[in-house]
């Protein structure tokens, strides 16, 4: 696994999201296309908590310590525990970049890490680090996408979905 290469798309990604967060302002940031789906904020909100309670915590045990259990992590309860929605925007965004600085300096810093090591998550799966490494790649893109459809599912709220529909079906 070329480290350099990982790293470098985990710094694309991290912009690529911090491009789909800016230029909203605070309405928009908390907006929720539906009772039961995540806005923006609380999409970057998740972002920031998977980066360090998830992904880096967990990716560690696996390549350093594989027989230790991971601790429990609850990311839909967070949503409304952690107050996601009620938080500051902009320090929510630069949350997230910081805690992905710390990432991406992290495992720039691991000297011959293997990534064959395993372990059995909770859910009883054996999970390699170089699969917990592509799943976190994998998981920013999925929020990608998912914060594309919040602002194309935005645009439709306020024009109406006849005003959209030449742009092509979602």
């Amino acid at each position: 696994m070329d480290m350099q290469v990982v790293t470098d798309r985990m710094r694309h990604n991290a912009e690529a999201l911090a491009a789909l967060f800016a230029g909203v302002d605070d309405e928009f940031a908390r907006w929720r296309p539906a009772p039961d789906e995540w806005s923006l904020l609380e999409v970057m909100g998740h972002l920031y908590d998977e980066e360090r309670d998830d992904f880096r915590t967990r990716l560690d045990i696996l390549l350093h310590t594989p027989e230790k259990p991971w601790p429990p992590i609850d990311p839909p309860g967070w949503v409304t525990e952690r107050r996601y929605n009620v938080r500051d925007p902009q320090k929510a965004l630069q949350d997230f970049l910081d805690e992905r600085d710390k990432s991406i300096a992290w495992l720039r810093s691991l000297e011959s890490p293997d990534w064959s090591s395993e372990a059995t998550s909770p859910w009883g799966r054996t999970m390699t680090a170089g699969q917990m490494l592509r799943c976190w790649l994998a998981h920013d893109l999925l929020h990608v996408r998912q914060m594309a459809e919040i602002h194309h599912r935005r645009l439709e709220a306020i024009e109406g979905t006849a005003a959209v529909e030449y742009a092509g079906g979602w």
